[in-house]
């Protein structure tokens, strides 16, 4: 939203389904104080074209939109896709300046393919969506942008030439936020010209873009190997970075990107893949405080470690390792764990991952990793004590996992929230017996009747003992599972 026109009134920008085949609808609500009060305008997107719907405007107000700031029509284009925003220049000059403020463009070049067209069309779109993005960053003539949004195949040399031309334009123009979605040709290492040092080798991505002093947000995507970065790396303004299925050079990550990245807050690395020797195996950084990572592997049978002091937030999803030599989380205070076993590793060692994180105060394990924890405890691990833990997440729905529970829970004295998800219906006759416990979730309950046993049993009589508790299944049997919850464990 417009900060100006907030205080006055409202803006908005609503996309609907029109009548009529292949059209989109952009309807935009201004209302407020002064002549614009009630004024609809809606732009068609059709084949290229910008209409304006003036059947609501009033006597006077036919050309309302026209006398809005300059400022609030950028804004206003900035809420539509690029393909349809740029195409406004056309109307008139001052459509063309105020495209100029327009801080928002994404391109991809998906939107150029057409159903009917064959393959052989293909040189031709793609040379139709080169030419769209020239004229678009041409008609802002180096006006400042906010984001920049590219999704592109670069199939030849002549794709990479451009890909990189767009990309240093909007960093020399001070983009904030960069989002690439670059799927390049196997053989994108021989393409020429790139960015090219005897001794650091190559890079498919502009060594400008990691050197930007003023990007804040970068996205990097998918699939795709991005070669060796250049040593001097410096993002100094950096605060978020999302690597998706991105294959650097050994140890660039942590040793190169990471360290160039010094006000780094948020990071997530994600690969779905089986290139095992690939993936990144050390995460390092001094600064950041949130980090999501995903590994989808089953071949990945070596170590992971972390090297995060200062973090607060973890969510890990990975299929057990052999060993986490290293998992330095000092500031941990929440951990999300989604640990897998894979057959691959027979006798995954985790110590070194439950160590690292057992001053949490929340804790949220899944039921992969309760098994994985089952199964390490069943061949010697031994569990940390949680002194800081307030808030439990446990998912379960085996035998194993409900006998884990009462272990965690003694080895966790401050826990007050508990929250026990999953049942399947395979369970075992376990105790909490724990009075620190005040709140309880109970989810995913069916309302069955070896469900309630099971429940009071868990429970073992300290019902009384419970500040709140919820109980979730299926609404028709609610009633008769409250009756029957509050009377003694032994009726």
């Amino acid at each position: 939203m417009y900060d100006g026109l907030s205080r006055a009134g409202n803006l908005e920008a609503c996309k609907y389904s029109h009548e009529m085949v292949d059209v989109v609808c952009y309807t935009l609500m201004i209302t407020g104080q002064g002549n614009m009060s009630g004024f609809t305008g809606t732009f068609k997107e059709e084949t290229g074209s910008v209409c304006m719907d003036s059947n609501k405007l009033g006597i006077g107000s036919r050309d309302a939109i026209s006398c809005l700031p300059q400022e609030v029509l950028g804004e206003i284009l900035s809420l539509l896709p690029t393909k349809l925003a740029a195409s406004t220049s056309l109307l008139s000059k001052k459509w063309r300046h105020v495209f100029r403020l327009v801080h928002t463009l994404d391109f991809d070049d998906i939107d150029f393919l057409q159903p009917e067209l064959g393959k052989e069309e293909w040189p031709v779109i793609r040379e139709s969506f080169r030419r769209f993005v020239d004229r678009t960053l041409a008609l802002q003539r180096g006006s400042s942008i906010n984001k920049f949004s590219l999704t592109y195949q670069v199939a030849n040399n002549s794709d990479a030439v451009y890909m990189r031309r767009w990309i240093c334009n909007v960093v020399e123009r001070c983009v904030l936020e960069v989002d690439l979605r670059v799927m390049p040709g196997r053989n994108w290492a021989w393409l020429d010209p790139l960015d090219v040092d005897d001794v650091h080798g190559k890079c498919l991505l502009p060594g400008h873009l990691f050197r930007s002093k003023t990007l804040v947000k970068l996205s990097l995507g998918t699939n795709t190997n991005i070669g060796k970065l250049p040593p001097d790396v410096s993002l100094p303004a950096l605060k978020s970075l999302s690597i998706d299925s991105i294959v650097f050079a050994y140890k660039d990550l942590c040793d190169v990107l990471l360290p160039g990245c010094p006000m780094l807050d948020e990071l997530t690395v994600r690969h779905e893949n089986d290139l095992n020797e690939l993936y990144t195996y050390s995460i390092s950084s001094q600064s950041i405080k949130k980090l999501k990572v995903y590994y989808d592997s089953k071949y990945r049978n070596d170590y992971m470690s972390f090297d995060a002091p200062s973090l607060v937030s973890l969510d890990y999803t990975d299929y057990a390792l052999y060993k986490y030599p290293l998992a330095n989380f000092e500031s941990l205070l929440e951990a999300k764990l989604n640990l897998c076993y894979s057959e691959n590793i027979k006798r995954p060692d985790i110590t070194g991952l439950i160590i690292g994180i057992s001053n949490v105060q929340t804790l949220h394990l899944c039921g992969g990793s309760v098994d994985v924890i089952s199964r390490c405890v069943k061949h010697g691990l031994v569990l940390p004590v949680f002194k800081n833990l307030l808030n439990l997440s446990f998912a379960t729905g085996n035998k194993k996992g409900w006998k884990l529970l009462p272990c965690l829970l003694k080895q966790s004295p401050q826990v007050e929230t508990l929250i026990i998800k999953g049942n399947d219906g395979d369970t075992c006759d376990v105790t909490i017996g724990l009075l620190q416990v005040k709140v309880l979730d109970v989810l995913g309950y069916k309302g069955t009747a070896k469900e309630f046993e099971h429940l009071k049993s868990l429970l073992g009589g300290i019902v009384e003992c419970i500040e709140k508790m919820r109980v979730e299944f299926q609404e028709y049997m609610w009633w008769w599972m409250m009756t029957l919850l509050l009377k003694p464990v032994g009726i």
